[in-house]
């Protein structure tokens, strides 16, 4: 895992530049794990640089086992965006919306996607409501390498589930 304090967080991108600011907003994440509003510092920020718009970048996979890490060491509920931020960056890594791994980081980001489903069993016994229930899913579907299938969960909404659950196709 890249250490918060390592200079080569200048040299990575995100989506406005240099990411030498996410170790500050990962340190700020670490302090405030609970549930936020979805316009709360320091995840909007983080979703705004790092997923920008269905796009990742080599500062999204540094910050990963970060997000991670910090999930799995909350003993009090954590905010859905623990297992949707990842999920959403494995997504769009694997739909070419971002650049390769690079091999620097590869180790720690492939293990920090493999331990979301130690997220969400470590995280079992809260109430969740429908944003962490979808998050739980996609991020248990990452791990598994089914891309589509966490892409489907992510997107869908009230009026799919619906849709879905009547069986109204048209």
């Amino acid at each position: 895992m890249l250490e918060l304090d390592d200079n080569r967080w200048s040299e990575l991108t995100h989506a406005y530049g240099a990411a030498s600011d996410i170790p500050d907003l990962l340190h700020a994440l670490a302090k405030r794990p609970e549930q936020q509003g979805p316009n709360d510092e320091p995840w909007l920020t983080l979703w705004s640089s790092l997923c920008h718009q269905g796009d990742v970048y080599t500062a999204s996979y540094a910050a990963i086992p970060h997000v991670v890490e910090i999930a799995l060491s909350q003993a009090n509920p954590i905010d859905f965006g623990f297992l949707l931020f990842p999920a959403s960056v494995d997504v769009a890594r694997t739909n070419g919306r971002g650049p390769e791994v690079p091999d620097f980081l590869l180790p720690a980001y492939d293990l920090a996607i493999s331990r979301l489903p130690d997220c969400v069993l470590a995280h079992r016994g809260e109430s969740w409501s429908r944003d962490m229930t979808v998050a739980a899913m996609a991020a248990m579907a990452v791990s598994k390498s089914h891309h589509v299938l966490a892409e489907a969960v992510m997107n869908l909404d009230e009026d799919w589930v619906s849709k879905i659950n009547n069986g109204d196709w048209d």
